[in-house]
């Protein structure tokens, strides 16, 4: 039996074919992909070729945000993209995503979700419940993504928010966020179509046309937001949010930079006394991803604005790659 994949050959090269179904080693399960979402940094690997300091080397198959069902059992299934060593130091730690012999579908060595099937380890499941789609299912990885990067802020009750970006993290963030305490979420975007979804989610919005700091700092009555979250991975985002956050404030950097370089004013960051921390995936994060999506406190479902057949992949890529809606959706 075969079964379809999408390979990227090279930048915007996505190439249909008919491979072997693979075989699940030792405590691994073949699961049927349902649904996979388009992640921005796919985005980099289909015009890049690459993302930061990893290359194309071989066609690859792309896509970690994917549910399924379990050939074996038949549960619908959310799937963890990361597999971790559990023995060297940042694994001893609880850092699972920092794993030094990490293996993570859809880079380097492991081909991802954009297939007809996926042998994967059977840890990496978590049972969906009856009232979530496959495609919710799905969004559970980003969902976790924007669950990591609110834990890393320390938000506390009360506190205002700042998210710079409103692509699906950016969005995700926006919600967790608020549920996490924050009083008020201050957004900054570009495109009419995630400023509206961005207030359909309660965020004041500032259109990113770089004066967004000096507005945000007046409706704020020069105090600035408390934590500033650059989700662009742009230049400009990453100034801007500097330039919005209090003295003392945290700055989250979850974007994932065209140049793979993101610089700042020294002398704003010292003077603040700023923290700045970077995003690295997501960690231990599927349970509370599930809980809060199942008790409505964030809605994943309304951000899906795309769906397109595995056929398509390519066609796929393409509108996700132009901004044309928020979430694309490949459903195999």
């Amino acid at each position: 039996m075969t079964l379809r994949v999408a390979r990227l050959h090279g930048a915007r090269d996505v190439r249909l074919h008919d491979e072997p179904i693979p075989t699940p080693n030792a405590n691994e399960s073949l699961v049927r992909i349902s649904a996979v979402g388009i992640c921005g940094s796919d985005l980099h690997w289909f015009s890049d070729a690459g993302i930061g300091d990893a290359r194309l080397e071989r066609p690859l198959i792309l896509g970690h945000e994917f549910a399924g069902v379990v050939e074996t059992t038949g549960h619908r299934v959310a799937v963890d993209p990361l597999i971790s060593c559990g023995v060297c130091e940042p694994c001893r730690e609880g850092k699972s995503n920092l794993c030094a012999a990490q293996r993570f579908a859809g880079h380097g060595a492991d081909d991802g979700a954009l297939r007809d099937y996926i042998a994967w380890r059977n840890e990496c499941f978590f049972p969906l419940p009856d009232t979530l789609s496959d495609e919710e299912g799905a969004m559970l990885e980003p969902l976790g993504v924007a669950i990591h990067a609110v834990r890393l802020a320390n938000i506390e009750p009360g506190m205002t928010v700042g998210v710079f970006g409103c692509g699906p993290i950016g969005l995700l963030i926006a919600q967790v966020a608020r549920v996490s305490g924050a009083a008020r979420v201050i957004a900054t975007e570009k495109l009419a179509h995630r400023i509206d979804a961005a207030k359909q989610f309660g965020a004041e919005i500032f259109l990113g046309d770089g004066d967004e700091a000096r507005a945000i700092l007046s409706a704020t009555q020069q105090r600035g937001v408390d934590v500033a979250f650059e989700v662009a991975g742009e230049q400009a985002a990453v100034d801007a949010a500097l330039a919005s956050v209090k003295p003392g404030g945290c700055v989250i950097l979850a974007g994932i930079p065209a140049e793979d370089r993101t610089s700042f004013a020294a002398s704003i960051a010292r003077r603040k006394e700023l923290t700045i921390k970077l995003v690295r995936r997501m960690r231990d994060t599927y349970p509370r991803a599930i809980h809060l999506v199942t008790s409505g406190q964030v809605d994943v479902r309304s951000l899906i604005t795309h769906r397109f057949p595995l056929e398509k992949t390519g066609e796929a890529f393409a509108v996700a790659q132009r901004r044309e809606g928020i979430k694309v959706m490949v459903i195999c």
